[in-house]
């Protein structure tokens, strides 16, 4: 692969954003929802929100090789020892939580290596590509 294929920080910060936008109206639709009916235990809404806010990257990741917003700009999370195939669930996993926990701090290590990985990826052996 060239380094050409390989997203850098300014595509990947847009897709974190749309993917923000995302989960804002995925959470506004869930209220909408809830909203129709006369009584919805709490413990629905906790899950509900808890499954939208934890689990839409890693499922979308694991299952479609990239989030919404990912997708929206051509990019996708591959295996970097095979970029045809996505990474596992519980990888995906790991990696969303390392990428929330780090945040910036994270994406700071795109640009110092030939296939801008960021530490997240580096960990789970994932690596972020543009698709054709």
């Amino acid at each position: 692969m060239t380094v050409e294929n390989y997203p850098g920080v300014f595509d990947r910060v847009k897709a974190i954003l749309t993917d923000s936008i995302v989960i804002i109206v995925f959470m506004f639709l869930a209220s909408y929802i809830f909203s129709l009916f006369e009584s919805v235990p709490d413990y629905a809404r906790i899950i509900a929100f808890v499954f939208i806010f934890l689990l839409y990257d890693p499922l979308f990741t694991s299952t479609f090789g990239g989030t919404i917003g990912h997708m929206m700009l051509g990019i996708r999370v591959k295996r970097e020892s095979n970029e045809q195939k996505n990474i596992l669930f519980p990888l995906a996993i790991l990696r969303y939580i390392v990428k929330a926990f780090l945040g910036v701090i994270s994406l700071l290590t795109v640009s110092g290596n030939e296939k801008k990985k960021a530490i997240h990826d580096y960990l789970v052996g994932s690596v972020v590509v543009y698709v054709k």
